[in-house]
């Protein structure tokens, strides 16, 4: 899917019409607020143009807690998956609360909108311009939105800003998995790949590794596959090397996740020892190092994209 984008003078807003913003609500902020920053989004079916107006910032973080407006801001607009066309606001000198006032233009293929998800990226360029400090994130996705129905009028949002998830350290191991999305034929390849510092039960005899890969719809489970049993190294090393395939339509990439779980088989009277699991998929199940493996997958049709994953409980 190709998107062009653009940046436009296009429905540049009366910046008047929002300063009778609710003062009482402006002042709630909760517990490790990090902002909130105010949008609107319009698509004319007619010209097949999103228009993404960036309005403002308030309450982003001073980079100095002693100065009061410590923090030179811009925003980056993406369209996910394909997160690599990036759109960015002017960056504003020293304030917490910039304003903005610039509207992006993305072109959008008929009946693809549905399946974008639009994320702005606040950043801090710092004092020197060199060390740009990620503040957080807003992630929407446009398949739920009624004020980006067609040739309606331009819908305003205002949104707090999530912080960026750091990536959790495991204890558990590590599994090595590629995602190959193949969209001519609606079809997801996930390969198992190898695992790494596994923690067996040392009371069972068998030192082996089976993978379980379930692909699940809206939290459902759809379909389920299962590796042979390969063998467990002192180490917990483990190759595994086996694909399975799963029907997937772009019209289902937001509603699918694909669950990988690490089991240690025992005796056939005795269930399985779930050593740890991982999930990918898109913004609904997954954030951090599983959702950018997810896009770079569906983003790059036909081109395998692995990922080490920690396994958690």
């Amino acid at each position: 899917m190709e998107l062009k984008a653009n940046t436009t003078d296009l429905g540049v807003l009366d910046p008047s019409l929002y300063k009778a913003d609710c003062l009482v609500e402006d002042q709630l902020w909760p517990e490790g607020h990090v902002g909130r920053v105010w949008f609107t989004l319009k698509y004319e079916s007619s010209t097949e143009r999103l228009q993404v107006h960036i309005i403002k910032a308030k309450h982003l973080p001073s980079r100095t807690p002693a100065l009061a407006n410590a923090c030179d801001p811009y925003i980056k607009i993406q369209l996910m998956p394909d997160e690599r066309r990036v759109l960015q606001t002017k960056q504003k000198k020293k304030t917490c609360n910039p304003f903005f006032d610039e509207t992006f233009v993305y072109q959008i293929p008929p009946g693809k909108l549905e399946t974008l998800t639009l994320k702005l990226s606040v950043l801090d360029t710092g004092r020197v311009g060199r060390n740009k400090q990620l503040i957080g994130h807003i992630i929407l996705p446009l398949s739920e939105l009624e004020g980006v129905a067609p040739d309606e009028e331009p819908q305003l949002y205002k949104l707090d800003i999530e912080k960026e998830v750091q990536e959790p350290t495991s204890d558990l191991g590590e599994v090595q998995v590629s995602l190959l999305y193949n969209e001519n034929l609606h079809r997801l390849t996930v390969t198992v790949i190898e695992a790494r510092g596994l923690k067996l039960d040392p009371s069972s005899s068998k030192r082996e590794v089976v993978a379980r890969v379930t692909q699940e719809r809206a939290c459902r489970g759809v379909r389920a596959r299962r590796t042979a049993a390969v063998e467990v190294s002192e180490d917990g090393n483990a190759l595994i090397s086996e694909c399975f395939n799963f029907r997937l339509r772009a019209d289902e990439l937001h509603t699918t996740s694909v669950t990988v779980q690490a089991l240690q088989p025992h005796s056939v009277y005795a269930k399985d020892r779930l050593l740890g699991k991982f999930v990918l998929g898109s913004y609904m199940f997954t954030r951090g190092r599983a959702l950018q493996h997810w896009n770079s997958a569906i983003s790059s049709p036909m081109e395998q994209v692995k990922q080490w994953h920690p396994l958690t409980n």
